[in-house]
């Protein structure tokens, strides 16, 4: 008697043996008369067969191996070596951590190259889906797939988007041997883990410069695609691989009028907070605020004191007259300036003249004011947060950091934006924080990494 495994919906179905030799992730579906299991489990399965003795029927398999290897090779870094050795170790599942512009996607293509199975890249934006695209045309020389963005073009080579990969990965399953997940601390969740559980490839690489996430769900990531197998911070490369940088934290004071109004919508959102009990630093804290704010018109009057104590913080006077000194001092490089909202970077970009970039720039608006960035036509630009990933700008050195949230992976994002190598390049980051406001406890919590130590 032999086992019969075959893929379905995302799901793995096995027929002709006794539960006992599965995994537990098995489960008996009595609809169809056979065990059944997530697609993840496949790997798992064929061990648990082998070590049982019992043979089997593989339909479910579907990808294939690559005709051929990578057409450019070009020389790894000792680093990208290590890791793809530590991948190589961990049987081609892991978790590779490096800071932003020290080649993370060099590392993939090896992984890619020495495995050689259809390979399905997953990606958070399209910009990176265009750049990954671009990155693996040139390497390996054969049609490139692209699945999002009204694209649906399946290679044995494809990239796609988060947004694409779950719902499409029920039907595409079974056809990679091989996932790459970029920037994967996006894929822990209930939708976009479903990427990686419906999908059989045992073969599985993860990139990143900050696994950690706010919610700790980064764990999720030793079941989805395995556990961190290689970890270097910016500062184990700074010098030889990437730029050498200095971070500087400058506080400032909210003026005469703004403190008075600051602490007067403070008090207000306070003791609406208070009188009903809310814990904002619990998981539920927000949404228990959002949820009663908005049942009366006290309530309403809370929710806009929160945003208006948040407004006066992030856009403080004194802020934009610092910013201004730091535009002239550096008016012979190529600035960054971050903000946590668009408002904020639409006031920077009327009183500065530079540049603005955010969720709802058009992709070729935005890939100019990049070029221009770059050629030196434009000495700054401002955004709010779609350039945390997915920017490569080497002429960038200046990063700014007006206003953002307490996440440190976002920190080390935004600092990565100008460490990539050029020359004898020296980059540095700048931290304005509106002294004696919540923003003070936000940048001691983003600043949790030895990078901006």
């Amino acid at each position: 008697m032999s086992a019969t495994l075959r893929f379905l919906a995302g799901t793995l179905e096995v027929r002709g043996v006794d539960a006992t030799v599965l995994p537990a992730a098995f489960a008996w579906d009595a609809r169809t008369g056979c065990h059944r299991a997530p697609a993840i489990a496949y790997p798992d399965t064929l061990r648990a067969l082998h070590r049982a003795g019992v043979p089997w029927v593989d339909e479910a398999r579907r990808y294939d191996e690559l005709a051929h290897g990578a057409r450019v090779h070009r020389e790894p870094r000792p680093y990208q070596t290590e890791a793809i050795a530590a991948w190589r170790a961990a049987k081609g599942r892991g978790v590779v951590v490096l800071p932003t512009g020290a080649g993370k996607t060099h590392v993939a293509t090896m992984a890619i190259d020495e495995r050689r199975r259809s390979t399905l890249i997953v990606a958070p934006t399209l910009d990176l889906v265009r750049q990954w695209y671009d990155l693996l045309r040139a390497t390996f020389g054969v049609p490139i797939g692209v699945i999002g963005g009204g694209e649906h073009d399946v290679q044995p080579i494809t990239v796609t988007t988060y947004d694409s990969a779950y719902l499409q990965v029920e039907h595409l399953g079974a056809r990679f041997g091989m996932l790459v997940f970029d920037e994967c601390h996006h894929l822990p969740g209930a939708t976009y883990s479903l990427a990686a559980r419906l999908s059989i490839a045992p073969f599985r690489l993860g990139l990143t410069a900050t696994p950690e996430r706010t919610d700790g769900r980064e764990r999720d990531l030793d079941e989805l695609i395995g556990p961190v197998i290689y970890r270097r911070d910016i500062t184990d490369l700074t010098g030889e691989f990437l730029a050498e940088y200095e971070t500087e934290t400058v506080v400032v004071d909210l003026g005469p009028e703004e403190r008075v109004e600051y602490e007067e919508e403070r008090g207000i959102y306070r003791s609406f907070v208070m009188e009903h009990g809310i814990r904002m630093a619990s998981p539920t804290g927000w949404s228990d605020f959002v949820m009663l704010s908005s049942r009366s018109a006290k309530g309403r009057r809370a929710m806009q004191a929160y945003r208006r104590q948040r407004e006066l913080a992030f856009s403080a006077r004194e802020k934009l007259e610092y910013l201004a000194h730091l535009l002239h001092e550096h008016r012979g490089d190529r600035a960054i300036i971050f903000t946590q909202d668009n408002a904020t970077a639409y006031a920077v970009s009327k009183r500065f003249l530079v540049p603005t970039i955010t969720h709802q720039t058009k992709i070729k608006e935005r890939s100019a004011i990049l070029a221009g960035l770059a050629d030196g036509t434009y000495g700054a630009v401002v955004t709010s947060k779609v350039l945390n990933e997915g920017v490569d700008v080497p002429d960038a050195n200046v990063a700014i950091v007006l206003s953002g949230s307490g996440s440190v992976r976002e920190h080390v994002q935004r600092l990565g934006r100008v460490l990539r190598k050029k020359g004898d390049k020296r980059a540095v980051a700048y931290e304005l924080v509106t002294g004696a406001t919540t923003e003070t406890m936000t940048s001691e919590r983003r600043r949790e990494h030895v990078a901006w130590r």
